[in-house]
């Protein structure tokens, strides 16, 4: 199955606030917020929601197409991504910008407040799906995940018209996107992902219900944090799918990415929706155990152990003979 992840590609600025947030903040002066946090932490990480979700796909043995912008210091990063089973022929590099960046910071709580610098992501409008798909013999999926808003909307319709499924994935572009914008992302997708605070907000923003959504795409895949993930099809029974346990909590940053590389791997292997929401959690708990989205290693004798544990041997069994761990 070829899947082209679309999206952001970026370097992470990771930092520690060793309080809380919500310590800082005085209800009666919110709408004058001037707030500075003194940082015990800087981790400097490989990101981007694109590059998070390819470089987790081809650490369970896939090779996904990266389609995103990035600047002329993305050589180092391509590299690795490469030597992690990504295929980065179809990443536009600009001329004029630099890799995007991300800056992000997390308090005790695992509240986080980021900013975000586009850089050559802003480019990424520039890029056609149809050569992508003639150079590979063809398109199964195209995912949208969070890119230049424009980008974003010419993917879609782009995928829409080509007669691509597509898999829609607007999160952190939903605060910057209107209404309409979101509504052109979401209609006729295969999948839907988002976390359930963005589920109220697509329902805010588009003025859908719920149940409108669900008319308008295949699948609605919504996570839940510590309480897994719940899919929605339209005329049939939510199905909920708990997290697998974590060793330990470092830094939530590229979680959600995790969650979609899993998903959408064991989706290309052919496995039911049940099993791709549990190889996902899992590759989400992988990241969550370290700090920045690419620094887990997935074995294949440790994940497929870990698989067991949390979700039954049955389910292990039935994944095990697609799993190919880039690591041993």
């Amino acid at each position: 199955m070829r899947i082209a992840v679309t999206g952001s590609i970026a370097t992470d600025h990771l930092m520690t606030f060793p309080g809380s947030f919500r310590d800082q903040l005085i209800a009666e002066q919110l709408d004058r917020v001037s707030l500075s946090f003194l940082i015990d932490d800087l981790q400097i990480r490989r990101g981007g929601c694109a590059a998070n979700i390819a470089f987790g796909m081809g650490c369970l043995g896939l090779t996904p197409i990266l389609v995103g912008a990035v600047g002329t210091d993305f050589a180092d990063y391509r590299s690795w991504l490469e030597r992690h089973g990504v295929d980065c022929e179809s990443v536009h590099i600009s001329e004029l910008h630099h890799t995007a960046r991300f800056l992000c910071t997390t308090d005790e709580d695992h509240n986080q407040i980021a900013s975000f610098y586009t850089g050559a992501m802003a480019e990424a409008r520039l890029i056609e799906l149809g050569p992508i798909a003639q150079r590979l013999d063809g398109l199964d999926l195209v995912l949208v995940s969070p890119n230049d808003p424009d980008a974003m909307l010419r993917h879609t319709e782009e995928a829409r018209g080509r007669g691509i499924p597509f898999a829609a994935d607007p999160s952190q572009q939903l605060a910057r996107m209107p209404g309409e914008d979101i509504r052109l992302l979401i209609d006729g997708a295969a999948y839907l992902f988002s976390n359930d605070y963005e589920k109220g907000l697509i329902e805010q923003k588009t003025g859908w219900s719920d149940e409108e959504v669900l008319s308008r795409v295949d699948a609605r895949v919504t996570t839940l944090g510590p309480k897994g993930v719940v899919i929605d099809r339209k005329g049939e029974p939510s199905l909920h799918v708990p997290a697998a346990p974590e060793l330990g909590k470092a830094d939530p940053t590229g979680v959600g990415d995790a969650f979609r590389a899993g998903f959408l791997s064991a989706l290309a292997w052919g496995l039911p929706l049940e099993r791709c929401a549990q190889v996902g959690n899992l590759t989400a708990t992988h990241v969550l155990e370290h700090v920045g989205g690419q620094e887990y290693q997935l074995g294949q004798k440790a994940f497929l152990e870990r698989f067991a544990a949390a979700y039954g041997a049955e389910a292990a069994d039935e994944v095990a003979p697609s799993v190919k761990c880039h690591h041993a």
